[in-house]
């Protein structure tokens, strides 16, 4: 690959907003699952990164299919996961036609504990022999906290607490995605310095066990001293229009088909630490 100049563009899109059920919610009639406004129609979490002529899913939701099609995503590098729960895996499967186009494995990352329970959900994918139909072609890679190079780009974890569980968020440059937090470590928050954006769980008002409130979100925006930041995962508690009056400007919900571009350092910087 040639040598990229001294600075270039990581742009981030939006392929999900919403909670684990999705908002609209089934058989629910509250004011935001009726709104008309696009932007309270949330598929469950996920985004897609590009730079470098790369090609990064964060998570691969039940609703990844739709996602892939509605963005017009036509390859996969590499799949980052947060964790293990439903909303965040069961598009594994639906990677198969990249699969099919690109000729070879993707691969995928993971703490050992969200691989582990990948292959017992996926287990068909990981059994061997042969097979009568097609399966997801992957190769596992184990996520330990530490900073690693994905096409190029410095990729640095960043463990986060989701209720008793744990789950990593990620950051790529001036760029963090965290999603399927409670509370986020010292250590952590240390990693999240000079960031020009950072996505942060932000579920709804009232305080949940294993997810971040608007009260909470925006106390750690104020640590960080983010440029601007964008919450998600949001339930249908939280009106777009309503609740991003009551924001200061720096901070704004974060909707399906957001894009958010950033520029990229040097790409032989050093791995952030």
């Amino acid at each position: 690959m040639a040598d990229s100049p001294a600075t270039d563009t990581l742009k981030l899109t939006v392929l999900g907003s919403g909670t684990s059920v999705g908002v609209p919610s089934i058989a629910c009639d509250c004011d935001v699952c009726q709104s008309a406004d696009p932007r309270d129609n949330r598929l469950r979490p996920s985004v897609w990164v590009q730079y470098r002529g790369h090609s990064i899913v964060v998570d691969t939701t039940p609703d990844f299919r739709q996602q892939a099609l509605r963005h017009k995503i036509g390859r996969i590098d590499a799949i980052l996961y947060t964790h293990s729960h439903a909303d965040h895996i069961l598009g594994l499967d639906d990677i198969r036609p990249f699969n099919f186009r690109q000729r070879g494995p993707i691969p995928i990352y993971g703490s050992e504990e969200t691989l582990d329970n990948i292959r017992r959900t996926f287990h068909y994918i990981f059994k061997g022999g042969p097979t009568e139909s097609s399966i997801p072609k992957i190769e596992t890679r184990t996520l330990t906290g530490e900073p690693f190079d994905l096409g190029g780009l410095a990729c640095r974890p960043v463990l986060v607490h989701h209720g008793k569980g744990r789950a990593f968020g990620f950051r790529f440059g001036p760029l963090a995605y965290l999603t399927d937090h409670s509370e986020i470590p010292p250590e952590s928050l240390a990693l999240l310095d000079n960031l020009d954006v950072l996505f942060l769980d932000a579920l709804r008002h009232k305080p949940h066990p294993t997810h971040s409130t608007v009260d909470q979100s925006l106390a750690i925006v104020a640590q960080t001293a983010a440029r601007r930041a964008y919450f998600t995962h949001i339930s249908h508690d939280l009106r777009h229009e309503r609740t991003e009056e009551l924001l200061p400007p720096h901070v704004r919900l974060a909707y399906d088909g957001l894009e958010i571009e950033v520029n990229l350092p040097n790409a032989h910087a050093p791995v952030i630490s």
